[in-house]
């Protein structure tokens, strides 16, 4: 790479100092104590008789108090004298393997001894109906085979489409329970017709399933509980668009409607679908989506540990770190596109030596000649927002001065003996 490092040596950076961003802070407290008293007033009880075998979905996604959360509704479940069981509900991720789902779920710290329940993972799954499409609907063996299942997700705007469901509890069922097989499906119609594919999906898992109920919550932008709400089975076609529509108002945002440079130290399956939340970095892999700010370049520069390789989302970068391709599980990374029907999320964006050559390569890409012009951010990923870095003039122009604060002086961009960023 020496005659490429050679032509961006040269290229400058700009001074950046530290901000801190402003967003709805909504909390819930003890979260467990209104779970459980909500699963009490929705008299779930009486849907779950002593003896029965009762699924409950654990997804792949970094929730906030995931482990406390799922820990109530399994105690909740042996209270009423019933034996709850966790099934990974996660579609292809976790290497579209058995062992993979349980180890993603156990690197999200839910495991039998914190949870207090198995964990019975399998990618086996059976046909429960057939949509208006006659597309076959599969969902998880050991969760149909069950007495009861239980929805556990959080609901959110997604990364790739629109629709009146997007991420949660009709998603968990129509792509998450439905294994790599059954996520094969509903995806097979492409993200231009998820929004009605998932619908359609979803009607049938509802009424050809014995769910229980819907534990769903949505979080603030500092990624803490903001409220919880259990669903009847009835309820949840009605109520989690409602749910949604609360969940958009509290998202973080990155306060600029433009980016010249945009660098994420981290991205990862544990953070979101695409390693990025990608309304928040403004770059999206189909057109069933749009939305956030318009970045210029946009690098990333590793892979969390909690993705176990998964590099899903890097085909949304310029620029990526050698580190960062080092890490790369290209065979659980495809077949995750390839099960998502988009490729465009894995396609390999330019690898550069190290973290400072990827500051660099967006630098000099992105058009700015004036470096006192050029608005650099850097954030540690698309869930950590409330603390970023930004260049003087990217600060100059953030869009709601009241909810940026400067809370350090300019500095130059530290970086380690290897070049790698130190700043998170």
């Amino acid at each position: 790479m020496s005659q490429i490092n050679e032509i961006l040596d040269n290229i400058k950076l700009p001074q950046i100092m530290k901000v801190k961003q402003v967003f709805d802070d909504t909390k819930l407290d003890n979260v467990e104590d209104n779970l459980n008293q909500k699963l009490i007033q929705k008299n779930i009880k009486s849907k779950i008789k002593p003896g029965m075998k009762i699924a409950i979905t654990g997804g792949s996604r970094g929730i906030s108090n995931y482990k406390e959360l799922m820990k109530t509704v399994v105690s909740f479940v042996k209270d009423c004298g019933a034996i709850p069981f966790i099934v990974p509900a996660m579609g292809s991720h976790g290497g579209g393997t058995a062992e993979g789902q349980k180890n993603m779920l156990k690197k999200l710290g839910i495991t039998k001894e914190s949870v207090g329940c198995e964990i019975i993972s399998s990618m086996d799954v059976v046909e429960v109906g057939r949509t208006s499409k006659n597309l076959p609907v599969y969902i998880d063996k050991n969760a149909v085979s069950a007495d009861g299942i239980i929805l556990l997700n959080r609901v959110k705007l997604h990364t790739s489409f629109r629709g009146k469901y997007e991420s949660g509890l009709i998603k968990m069922m129509a792509i998450g329970l439905a294994k790599r097989k059954g996520a094969d499906m509903t995806h097979s119609l492409r993200y231009e017709n998820m929004a009605e594919n998932l619908v359609d999906v979803g009607m049938v898992g509802l009424n050809n399933l014995n769910i229980i109920c819907g534990v769903a919550t949505i979080e603030n932008g500092y990624n803490e509980v903001a409220d919880v709400f259990v669903l009847q089975k009835d309820e949840i076609l009605e109520e989690e668009p409602k749910i949604l529509e609360r969940s958009k108002h509290l998202m973080p945002r990155i306060y600029l409607d433009d980016i010249d440079v945009l660098i994420v130290n981290e991205i990862g399956k544990n953070i979101s679908g695409t390693g990025v939340d990608t309304n928040i970095v403004g770059r999206f892999h189909t057109n069933a989506a749009s939305g956030g700010p318009n970045t210029i370049k946009l690098g990333f520069l590793d892979i969390s540990e909690k993705s176990g390789g998964n590099g899903n989302g890097m085909g949304l970068a310029d620029f990526v770190s050698k580190k960062f391709y080092d890490k790369v599980d290209f065979e659980a990374t495809y077949i995750n596109a390839i099960t998502s029907t988009e490729p465009n999320s894995v396609k390999l964006p330019l690898v550069l030596d190290d973290d400072k050559y990827v500051f660099k390569g967006c630098v000099k890409l992105c058009g700015v000649r004036n470096l006192e012009d050029l608005k650099l951010v850097i954030i540690n990923n698309t869930k950590e927002l409330d603390e970023v870095y930004m260049s003087k003039a990217a600060f100059e122009n953030v869009v709601d001065k009241s909810k940026v604060k400067k809370i350090s002086d300019l500095f130059d961009i530290p970086f380690d003996k290897y070049n790698n960023l130190n700043l998170f």
